[in-house]
């Protein structure tokens, strides 16, 4: 390859030898191709699988419900704008307030755990299908009420906050398969925010996350008022993490700690910068809830993130055995790490296996949703111990889910 000015860099360089050639010749070059490549192959993928996940529009007009089938009634409230079209209810753009709806999911019962079937077309069949069967609007003066008719003898309330690129639709039956198949004994509460649903959206996705987490801490806030609440259990997905830890991080700044009925908060593949993540918790205090993470060394979607966020590990997808991480959890207690790096359920993303993994479904709606904490006896027996977390943790390797416990840490 002819030489050039170190003005032209190694960009021009690399649009010299495809320019000359129709591919890379020079060792540089190569490498710069490469990652470039790989980098476009990865977004080519999700955004083919998004492609060929495409669903018909409307999914949320309701239907008549029949016999035999299970319901999931959940209260969602979001800070998205409301829709004209009465099957979409809410858009990707942000509203003006919170909206509070009751919505009523009907899900079909032959089928496998962790699974979501939509309809092909509009409307579903509820024998067959994930469909809706009421939606009723609700005010915010009426959420003590709702709270009161829906907790039940547990009064226990089960917050979803989504992720990033989720339209309003897969967000009610995601949470609804989530819920069903954990078996919650609890109030299922949805808050959702504007996520425009495209996978190009990600930096207006993350700023409508954060537009929205006041709101999240003012809902949170109504629920612990109300007398017929007893325990509150967040868990937040992908992106849907910033706007939870910070609603939680908010409420004890200004409460000088977190109200003892928030008593977990779930962190599934959380897309969050794991420094920021430390300050966050440092920030609550010691008056905070039990902090779960589910991570995942092959979640793709957070591969993808770590190169928009220009190579910074996002915390669901850390290895935790890696001292730089382990050194960052350091004096944190309460913390419990369940990596999934080896479990593969649902799409070859790996970015929905807490809800996709019937084995990490059970964990939630067995142990994590009755306030209490995963140790080594609610997974398959432990191969070894190697490693710590924290002063004193330890790493508990089982098939195929590892358990890092740092509950017990002073």
């Amino acid at each position: 390859m002819p030489a050039r000015g170190k003005e032209n860099g190694y960009a021009s360089r690399a649009g010299a030898c495809f320019a000359a050639n129709d591919k890379l010749r020079c060792g540089r070059c190569s490498r710069i191709g490469r990652i470039v490549l790989s980098r476009l192959a990865l977004l080519a993928f999700a955004v083919g699988l998004g492609a060929c996940a495409s669903t018909p529009q409307g999914l949320l007009q309701p239907v008549a419900a029949i016999p035999g089938t299970d319901k999931v009634n959940m209260l969602a409230a979001t800070t998205r704008a409301p829709s004209p079209d009465p099957g979409i209810l809410f858009s990707g753009e942000r509203g003006e307030g919170v909206s509070f709806s009751n919505i009523v999911v009907s899900i079909p019962r032959e089928r496998e755990v962790g699974t979501i079937q939509l309809p092909r077309s509009v409307p579903g069949n509820p024998a067959t299908d994930f469909v809706v069967t009421a939606s009723t609007p609700l005010p915010k003066a009426k959420l003590a009420d709702w709270f009161r008719s829906t907790s039940g003898r547990s009064k226990r309330v089960f917050v979803f906050v989504h992720g990033f690129n989720t339209p309003f639709d897969r967000a009610v039956f995601r949470f609804a398969q989530l819920a069903h198949d954990a078996d919650a004994d609890a109030a299922p509460v949805l808050f959702s925010w504007p996520s425009r649903g495209y996978l190009l959206d990600y930096s207006r996705d993350f700023d409508n996350a954060s537009y929205s987490r006041s709101d999240l801490a003012d809902l949170l806030e109504v629920a612990a008022a109300a007398p017929s609440v007893r325990e509150i259990v967040i868990l937040a997905h992908s992106m849907g993490s910033w706007p939870a830890v910070e609603a939680v991080r908010q409420i004890a700044l200004k409460d000088g700690g977190v109200p003892r009925k928030i008593s977990n908060l779930i962190l599934a593949s959380p897309d969050l910068d794991v420094g920021v993540f430390r300050r966050q918790i440092e920030d609550m205090g010691s008056k905070r809830p039990q902090i779960t993470l589910f991570t995942a060394q092959h979640d793709r979607a957070l591969q993808l993130s770590r190169f928009i966020s220009r190579g910074a590990t996002r915390l669901g997808g850390i290895d935790p055995t890696q001292e730089e991480y382990r050194s960052q959890f350091a004096g944190l207690s309460g913390i419990t790490v369940i990596d999934l790096s080896a479990v593969n359920a649902g799409d070859r993303i790996n970015h929905d296996l807490f809800a996709a993994s019937p084995d990490a479904v059970r964990l939630i709606g067995g142990r994590l949703l009755q306030g209490q904490v995963i140790t080594d006896f609610d997974v398959p027996t432990p191969l070894a111990a190697a490693g710590a977390l924290g002063s004193a943790a330890t790493l508990l390797v089982t098939a195929p889910i590892r358990v890092f416990d740092a509950a017990a840490a002073p």
